[in-house]
């Protein structure tokens, strides 16, 4: 019975089980205000940056790793080698939300198998991924919604809910 639920259950697709409902994601433009940024990160994990609300074309992510780099003290050292990470409030050199954000995302597609999800979450360390149809944000799928279906579903509740 559980090798069978467990196999159904990575055979489910992203779109069975990720949360569509944009209103409730943690979003913003890019060139949203860097205070807007930290109010919704005083409440969220994460925000995932859009070119434009109209567009939702996803650009970037900002984590709260990403805001201890830019609230800590820079003390650059005088033997620098490379370029040293300048995104500082101290030092102003972050206004908007395209300032902090960090360009390399590690995203999903809504056909994707949740097994290669899992796989992916586990190689990148990452406890969400967006959900991107032609660059578009349309989603996310996160681990703890991954537990609560598979909660569910050993509970004898349907993993997929319908409606």
């Amino acid at each position: 019975m559980k090798n069978r639920l467990i196999t159904d259950f990575y055979d489910l697709t992203v779109q069975q089980l990720m949360n569509d409902h944009l209103w409730d994601i943690p979003i913003i433009e890019k060139n949203e205000d860097i205070l807007n940024v930290l109010n919704i990160l005083s409440g969220r994990h994460h925000i995932w940056v859009i070119n434009t609300k109209k567009k939702k074309e996803l650009i970037g992510v900002i984590t709260e790793h990403d805001i201890l780099t830019t609230l800590s003290p820079q003390n650059f050292s005088p033997y620098v080698f490379g370029l040293p990470d300048i995104r500082s409030l101290q030092h102003g050199t972050v206004k908007t939300a395209e300032d902090i954000m960090s360009k390399k995302i590690i995203t999903c597609e809504p056909e994707e198998k949740v097994i290669d999800v899992l796989k992916r979450m586990k190689k990148f360390q990452l406890r969400r991924l967006p959900v991107v149809k032609n660059k578009k944000l349309i989603g996310e799928i996160t681990l703890h919604r991954l537990i609560q279906r598979y909660y569910k579903a050993t509970q004898y509740h349907p993993i997929v809910e319908e409606g």
